[in-house]
């Protein structure tokens, strides 16, 4: 197995598509920017899999979050500015990784694809 990085997405949100592709590329920056140089070089040279999970509300989010971090992965929690559509402070997603696929899977493995 490769490497990958998933960014978990709060459905219970009901963003517009163009906010959540927006709230998405900003966990997928902000977590590979936190990543080594070596992990992110290797990420890439394989093409840089991103794969985009549903998370059913913020206490789901957050949980995955403490399992990430139990499991030493990067995450990046993205919390909304408010300038459009959801209030200031409104937490929308969580990178993770890029790290190794099966480091990944035994966190986040049995979620569903946005």
């Amino acid at each position: 197995m490769g490497y990958k990085q998933v960014i978990l997405v709060r459905t219970d949100l009901k963003l517009p598509k163009g906010k959540l592709a927006v709230q998405v590329a900003h966990a997928s920056v902000e977590a590979a920017l936190k990543s080594s140089r070596d992990v992110i070089d290797e990420w890439r040279s394989e093409g840089g899999k991103k794969v985009v999970l549903k998370a059913a509300d913020l206490d789901e989010l957050r949980k995955y979050e403490a399992l990430a971090r139990k499991e030493k992965l990067i995450t990046a929690l993205i919390t909304d500015a408010g300038h459009t559509t959801i209030p200031a402070g409104t937490v929308t997603c969580l990178g993770v990784g890029p790290d190794k696929e099966e480091k990944i899977d035994k966190v986040t493995g049995q979620l569903k694809i946005l």
